[in-house]
């Protein structure tokens, strides 16, 4: 297997370009003085409220119409692996299905496959198992895009066991919005013309987070948002990346402290805090037309957490994940992103469509995914994650994903495991916010 080159990760990490930033996507010892984050109790449940609100957006304008999923705190969900009971009450008006990103081997939760949408007033509950732990997603935008208004997402981390010790854990929630000029966002699949780009952290238009001498940051980046990659640059610090997509990676650093993220991708990253107290590093996001900084790193004046910089982290445990693939005995099927190779609208999707493919349990499946358009389009598998194979295909790049970006005309290979039996959806989306959402589904029998 080679190695991934320290500026690469599931999509490359640079500082990028317009051209860049749609072209380039291709330990747990416990040491003294380390926050341990707390698990959840056994029997876990979450209930769900969809729900309209109302909330500020852009900076100076008056609160837009939303759509919410509320719980019973509005912190980032924190459960632990396990069953998990939910419940969703929707009180919009118009239906939903949940989207799950990042959670593998879960059909009861499965969009459209198992999980149909939810009418105005009704409620739906079900129970599924959180596998692996990691940094995952969940998103009430999948099906809204049909008709309604532009929906927040939840940040779902389902806590390591045993912890992985760091002194803070930090989710940052990134999400786009297109806002009118009277302040309103308008949904994702229209079109943005008059419209101007806005992103929110955690829900506000920025974030200051505070650091000590030699404190160790674990930062969960969350691109929310529905339709644009971004691209992060966390100023005068390295950035180690440990995680992709919520499963463990090969760690490595990240090039000048840069990231890139495509829609609904997650990386987890740790951060040293070794700078003089008084020291403001900026968080700079670069969607392609400009860069904004929209969140800080602030050194304080207090006493170092510890006399020296803790030694570089060992990579996380491997989530069950196979250590190998069998390249040699996989399906070997041809997928292409083309909007009119049977793909289909969430709300026209149905039990009759026609699946891609079927695979039997345990067999490798090996994608050549191509993009014959002339737009860069993100793509995303559901119930499992899979490496990105090397051009040869002698070899994968040593971390797994569940999203990954294909520039227009390009062509990537990709494997996993066919381990979770059911039917499972695969989405495509141009990164274009008037382009539709669209999908397809496979078989694992």
């Amino acid at each position: 297997m080679k190695n991934v080159t320290k500026n690469t990760t599931t999509n490359q990490l640079f500082w990028p370009s317009r051209r860049t930033v749609l072209a380039g996507f291709g330990g747990t010892a416990l040491m003294s003085g380390l926050r341990l984050p707390a698990l959840a109790q056994t029997g876990q449940a979450l209930s769900l409220r969809a729900r309209p609100v109302a909330a500020a957006i852009g900076s100076g304008l008056p609160k837009s119409p939303i759509w919410a999923l509320e719980s019973a705190t509005p912190d980032p969900l924190r459960l632990s692996k396990g069953d998990l009971a939910v419940t969703l009450s929707n009180e919009l008006p118009a239906p939903i299905v949940l989207n799950w990103l990042g959670i593998d081997g879960a059909p009861a939760a499965s969009p459209l496959t198992a999980q149909t949408p939810v009418p105005p007033g009704g409620r739906a509950a079900f129970t599924f198992r959180l596998r692996q732990a990691g940094t995952a997603l969940i998103s009430a935008q999948f099906l809204s895009e049909s008709g309604g208004r532009p929906a927040a997402g939840r940040a779902l981390i389902v806590e390591d066991n045993p912890p992985v010790a760091v002194d803070r854990d930090e989710v940052l929630l990134i999400e786009e919005w297109r806002t009118k000029a009277d302040g309103s966002a308008i949904m994702p699949g229209s079109n943005p013309d008059g419209t101007t780009p806005a992103y929110t952290i955690n829900g506000q238009p920025s974030l200051d987070i505070t650091a000590k001498v030699n404190e160790r940051l674990r930062l969960r980046f969350i691109n929310g948002g529905a339709r644009s990659p971004i691209g992060l640059r966390i100023e005068n610090h390295d950035v180690r990346v440990m995680a992709i997509d919520g499963a463990p990676a090969e760690p490595f650093s990240a090039r000048d402290g840069q990231l890139v993220l495509a829609p609904g991708s997650r990386i987890d990253a740790f951060i040293d805090a070794t700078r003089a107290p008084g020291t403001i590093s900026k968080i700079i996001l670069h969607d392609g037309t400009g860069p904004r900084t929209i969140a800080q790193i602030t050194m304080t004046n207090g006493a170092a957490v510890r006399a020296a910089p803790l030694p570089s982290p060992t990579a996380f445990p491997s989530n069950g994940l196979p250590e190998r693939l069998n390249l040699q005995g996989a399906l070997r099927s041809d997928l292409s992103l083309d909007p009119k190779a049977q793909w289909v609208t969430p709300a026209g999707f149905s039990a009759a469509t026609p699946a891609a493919y079927a695979v039997k349990r345990g067999r490798t499946v090996v994608m050549a995914i191509s993009n014959p358009t002339a737009t860069p389009i993100a793509f995303r598998l559901h119930g499992h994650h899979f490496r990105l194979l090397d051009r040869l295909d002698d070899g994968w790049k040593p971390f797994w994903l569940d999203t990954l970006m294909l520039d227009k005309g390009q062509t990537q290979r990709i494997a996993f495991l066919a381990e979770y039996p059911g039917r499972w959806l695969m989405e495509a989306t141009a990164i274009n916010w008037a382009a539709p959402k669209l999908v397809r589904s496979f078989t694992v029998e």
